[in-house]
């Protein structure tokens, strides 16, 4: 539910009561992954999607349902054969939905509250749901942050709760969401190896959420005025830095989230990066480029991407194999940057780099899917999803 923790943190705010449909698990082909949500309130407003249309209306009546009664409730929606009229999911897969009342007075709400809050002020937080054991847990919450206690709603289970409260913030700390098994015999399956005595056998699913990636845009042209928007509608926090004031200014660049008039290799010198940030380089100049990259290709960052024709690329990679940057740095480097779009525009641009930064971060090919024999969706295990980002 953190997908659309904004809507959720307002209506808690306006002390709502409502139901949030999550998806728990995902089998074969479907459109949205473990952790996104649809809400319904009692007045029938709805905010998400669990399917992206093919079985949002079954789901809105569970939601309408729960709100009313606060029953939680988990479900199976799969194609059917048999009734090709049935509700299931067309593209052939099979999710299973965790419908879950929030409403006034429940022990759960202060926790699911807390968990939206922090999503809002983009703090690292995990928020894990119970979606199997005991049925008085289902549903229940619990939230781990990067610092301080856990908050839970598991009630008397204290050796279930450490338990999940340690494999989640496992989880907070690689940012990844995943299902997981605690408590029981921690026999196969359960990753954990509880033993005895540590409380009944209970399947979590943790949604991990992350402060948003950065992606950093060197050079203050009109590409990069188009790759800020494409970049902020991604969920990143842009930065824009260039060494010429007359051009690097808030007001060419008023979606940018900061705006730094540097030289890009002394800024990246001093700015925090991790493993899901992007350097975009859009200087094409060897002056800024060359110190820029030589740097840049040390760092342990998701991506680094440079603008210019394959003549300027030759180029720059023979200025840096001069300036002694090894063949296995260069290789990382993303250059002429972008998919092969045929773009000419700064906004064809601009979708031609986020299309290869997103299949960087997928784990895609950037062939089309058209003849092509891999996934539509890609499994996020099997993604780089921590090299690039996570949107949990």
């Amino acid at each position: 539910m953190l997908d659309i923790a904004a809507e959720l943190h307002g209506w808690m705010e306006q002390d709502r009561d409502f139901a949030v449909a999550t998806v728990v698990a995902v089998s074969g082909s479907a459109p949205r992954r473990p952790g996104a949500a649809l809400a319904v309130d009692t007045d029938g407003t709805a905010v998400g999607s669990v399917s992206g249309g093919c079985v949002e209306g079954a789901v809105y009546d569970l939601c309408r349902q729960a709100a009313e009664d606060g029953h939680t409730v988990r479900e199976r929606f799969g194609y059917s054969d048999d009734d090709a009229f049935a509700v299931g999911l067309t593209c052939g897969g099979v999710i299973d939905i965790l419908v879950t009342p929030v409403r006034r007075g429940d022990p759960a709400r202060p926790v699911l509250a807390a968990a939206l809050a922090a999503a809002v002020r983009g703090e690292a937080a995990a928020l894990a749901l119970v979606t199997e054991g005991p049925a008085e847990l289902l549903g229940r919450p619990l939230l781990v942050r990067a610092e301080g206690p856990a908050d839970s709603a598991l009630g008397a289970l204290p050796a279930v709760e450490r338990a999940a409260a340690a494999r989640a913030t496992a989880l907070l700390d690689a940012g990844r969401t995943a299902h997981i098994t605690v408590g029981g015999d921690g026999g196969p399956g359960s990753g954990w190896g509880d033993g005895p005595g540590c409380g009944p056998r209970t399947g979590l699913l943790v949604v991990a959420n992350l402060p948003a990636p950065r992606m950093i845009v060197f050079g203050a042209i009109d590409f990069a005025s188009a790759l800020v928007r494409m970049g902020r509608f991604l969920g990143y926090r842009v930065t824009v830095c260039d060494a010429r004031p007359v051009f690097t200014t808030a007001a060419r660049f008023p979606e940018a989230d900061e705006v730094v008039v540097d030289w890009p290799h002394r800024y990246l010198e001093q700015t925090d990066t991790d493993a899901r940030t992007v350097l975009c380089v859009l200087t094409h100049d060897a002056k800024f480029d060359i110190p820029l990259l030589r740097l840049a290709l040390t760092l342990p960052v998701a991506y680094v991407g440079a603008m210019g024709s394959r003549t300027t690329h030759l180029d720059r990679n023979a200025r840096l194999r001069e300036a002694g940057v090894p063949e296995a740095a260069l290789a990382r480097l993303r250059s002429p940057i972008g998919l092969d779009l045929g773009a000419h525009s700064p906004e064809e641009t601009a979708l031609s780099i986020a299309a290869e930064i997103v299949a960087l971060r997928r784990g895609g090919t950037g062939v089309p899917l058209r003849g092509a024999h891999t996934p539509i969706h890609h499994d996020e295990a099997d993604g780089p999803e921590g090299r690039v980002g996570s949107a949990a």
